[in-house]
């Protein structure tokens, strides 16, 4: 890829990307939908229209040639995630999804059923654009603030893990629970227990949602701000 030095010159291949990435939002409060729309008008993004019911979304893409949604997360965990799962087989606009409160936990759902990105709703205008653009590229995006805990452990450990301990990482990464990771490699449930105690310990990182995340990140499926 070719490198810019010059800060305008790259402004002006964001733009010119920008301007071919319309944006539909889907967002609750017509003060907040306002403001994105003026941020959307800041980085160069043709807003492709809001509304303010998810079972109006469909329609909305489908007449508008969106082709990035920002999606509330304020309708219902479960509801979004079922929502993106399935828009994930049916649709073609990546979705953003932002809230108000999101935890590492909903953060991973969602990348896993299909987001393309996650912002909290308390992110400055210029996050809101660097995630737009991220997305806009092909890639997949989290604030920072989601990945201080995955960003403490940067160094390289999948040489140090066990080949069953690595088996049993990648499916924690794929968002499988300790039951199914038992079924899938026919061991008990216990020795799932152990076999993720002792990746903790090598990693240095702490929760399997935290362990899905880093390895996201390491494959480069999901890039760190």
């Amino acid at each position: 890829m070719r490198e810019f030095s010059d800060k305008h010159s790259k402004e002006g291949i964001n733009n010119t990307m920008s301007e071919q990435i319309p944006v539909a939002i889907c967002e609750t409060q017509p003060l907040t939908a306002m403001g994105l729309e003026q941020i959307l008008q800041q980085g160069g993004f043709p807003f492709a229209g809001r509304v303010d019911d998810l079972n109006q979304v469909d329609a909305l893409l489908g007449s508008s040639g969106a082709r990035i949604l920002i999606l509330d997360k304020s309708f219902g965990l479960r509801v979004v995630l079922e929502w993106v799962a399935r828009h994930r087989i049916e649709g073609h606009a990546s979705v953003i999804v932002w809230g108000l409160s999101l935890t590492e936990a909903e953060a991973l759902g969602f990348l896993q059923v299909g987001a393309k990105g996650i912002l909290r709703k308390t992110a400055s205008a210029e996050t809101v654009l660097s995630c737009l653009r991220a997305v806009a590229a092909g890639g997949s995006w989290m604030e920072d603030s989601l990945f201080r805990e995955v960003a403490r452990s940067e160094r390289s450990y999948r040489a140090e893990l066990t080949p069953r301990e690595t088996q049993v990482m990648e499916l924690v990464e794929q968002g499988l629970k300790n039951r199914e990771i038992a079924h899938h490699l026919d061991i008990r449930q216990g020795t799932v227990k152990i076999h993720l105690k002792h990746i903790f310990e090598k990693t240095g990182v702490r929760g399997r949602y935290g362990l899905a995340l880093s390895g996201m990140k390491e494959k480069g499926i999901l890039a760190a701000p």
